[in-house]
């Protein structure tokens, strides 16, 4: 049977399992997120720069080798793998990946196996995602107008994407849609698009506009919209309820009564989530990001290459949750015009 993200097996100790990883604050570490390319068929105003030059495909970890570092994290006791890109539908081959990686849901090692899409593919790719033990996806839309949305895209296509959330339904995924907030871009919207929402079934989540890599001389202050400003204004139209409800990752929830799905809002500026920080990030390099707004790395590429078991890889997994740090330095502010972390977000993984 696959796994659908049940609580039945959290803390269970699997068979051959190596020690859970902890970092030094005492944080499990519990959920990897894993950027299979930096490539997109979107350049997201606040995501990428137009012109991006992308990463060699030399540089880039096999299909096998990603699968090696996930099941390493699954054996130190990860239950949650989150495969991310750029947009990880247009790496080649990609469902190889889910396939192998759905093994662990069979075991009971991995509670869930899920996905952040910007949904151009999903049309294609829902029916095989279900297949491979997948329930949940994240799927990012900034706004439900043509127009706009080919704007903050670049190249996006609405329809397409439309036609993806369509199909992921039909397959029986369950899905959450992403917004990233933009003052005077999708500020007004916001509300029609939590109605959207409402009627389609989906949760949403509301996102601050992180400050990463270089965006095409654009000032994030001019996008940054503080998400306790769109909480007032959403709680004029609608009814909100904080609730305890965990994803597993650092949203904090609430119910919208009028419509009983589900809001989430993850603030890493207004209001960051640090001290319960359970992640780590992986990029299609292999570098692993122990801190989404730091720039320490540690190389899992070496040691994967260096040798055909895993004692170097676990011995430098070990060494880099070790380093993890206490909290991010993110911070957004007139006359900054560098980001707070130079690589983009499309790099580390949406």
């Amino acid at each position: 049977m696959h796994g659908t993200g049940s609580d039945k097996t959290q803390g269970q100790t699997i068979p051959g399992a190596t020690p859970r990883l902890t970092d030094p604050y005492g944080r499990p570490i519990t959920y990897m997120r894993v950027s299979v390319t930096d490539r997109c068929d979107f350049r997201c105003v606040y995501c990428m720069a137009e012109d991006m030059t992308f990463l060699p495909k030399a540089d880039l970890l096999s299909l096998e080798e990603l699968d090696r570092v996930c099941s390493a994290f699954v054996r130190h006791g990860t239950r949650k793998l989150r495969i991310t890109g750029g947009e990880p539908l247009v790496r080649r081959n990609i469902m190889r990946l889910f396939r192998g990686l759905s093994r662990h849901l069979h075991s009971g090692a991995l509670d869930e196996l899920t996905l952040t899409t910007n949904g151009s593919q999903l049309a294609q790719f829902a029916e095989e995602l279900y297949d491979c033990g997948m329930r949940r996806i994240n799927v990012s839309i900034d706004t439900l107008d043509p127009d706009k949305f080919r704007a903050v895209t670049r190249i996006g296509d609405l329809e397409k994407v439309m036609a993806g959330l369509e199909a992921a339904k039909r397959a029986g995924l369950q899905v959450k849609i992403n917004t990233v907030a933009l003052k005077e871009v999708n500020e007004a919207e916001l509300t029609s698009i939590l109605a959207w929402c409402g009627d389609q079934g989906f949760d949403m989540t509301i996102i601050e506009v992180m400050p990463m890599g270089d965006i095409g001389g654009e000032d994030r202050l001019d996008q940054y919209l503080p998400l306790t400003t769109v909480r007032r204004s959403l709680a004029e139209r609608w009814t909100l309820t904080d609730i305890d409800y965990q994803s597993g990752g650092p949203a904090r929830y609430v119910r919208v009564e009028e419509t009983g799905q589900k809001l989430g809002f993850i603030t890493p500026l207004t209001h960051n989530f640090c001290e319960s920080c359970n992640r780590v990030r992986l990029t299609c390099t292999g570098t692993l990001f122990m801190c989404l707004g730091q720039d320490d790395a540690a190389d899992l590429r070496a040691p994967i290459r260096a040798s055909a078991d895993d004692a170097l890889l676990d011995e430098a997994i070990r060494a880099a949750i070790a380093r993890k740090p206490k909290g991010h330095d993110f911070v957004i502010e007139r006359g900054r015009h560098a980001p707070a972390v130079n690589r983009h977000m499309s790099v580390t993984g949406g």
